[in-house]
């Protein structure tokens, strides 16, 4: 159970699911991806250094998750948002909260991912070594969970390795298993309002 007051990684371990019921469709995310929706779905994707936001309304039970590879593009573009950049996978989120009739506020976010995927290559240069995308993808995903009021649920970020996540759009529960270069860990990161 993660307490509102403090958001850590989960304190209870839990088995994933290894199959998801017949009567769930599951989606799978690339990089760049993103869903928002209803029903019996199981939004499913794998991180290393990328980062994935998933976003719950309790009250009408519709949620999506996105699947970002960058802070954000490395030049202004006069073309349509691109999922794969952190700012823009947002903004395209927000539009479907729109769609749907709801505020950003009324969602709760949960973020996973930023893993070092390479920590014992040595960096050529210092600055290199001391941050890597995968932090600036963590910094970015808390910025935008702060400007958009979401209400910050649970995270799982950061560390070396990579993580599997499964979110139920019906029930705002997600899993994760995560994959350390020595070890592997597995949790559930409760969505259940108290």
């Amino acid at each position: 159970m993660i307490d509102d007051d403090h958001v850590a990684a989960p304190a209870v371990a839990a088995t994933m699911p290894t199959t998801v019921l017949p009567a769930t469709a599951e989606v799978f995310l690339k990089p760049g991806e993103l869903w928002f929706g209803e029903g019996p779905v199981v939004v499913r994707t794998v991180l290393g250094s990328c980062v994935a936001i998933t976003l719950w309304h309790p009250a009408r039970r519709l949620g999506g998750m996105c699947h970002f590879m960058l802070p954000s593009r490395p030049s202004c573009s006069d073309s349509p948002p691109d999922g794969r950049y952190a700012n823009e996978a947002m903004e395209l989120l927000l539009g479907h909260m729109q769609r749907h009739g709801t505020r950003a506020s009324d969602y709760e976010a949960k973020l996973f991912g930023g893993g070092r995927m390479f920590p014992n290559i040595p960096c050529s240069r210092s600055s290199q070594c001391q941050r890597g995308v995968q932090d600036a993808n963590v910094d970015i995903a808390r910025a935008l969970v702060a400007e958009h009021r979401l209400r910050l649920r649970g995270e799982h970020l950061g560390g070396d390795g990579h993580r599997e996540v499964l979110f139920d759009v019906a029930t705002g529960a997600v899993w994760i298993r995560h994959t350390p270069r020595t070890t592997r860990v597995e949790c559930s990161v409760d969505a259940s309002p108290r």
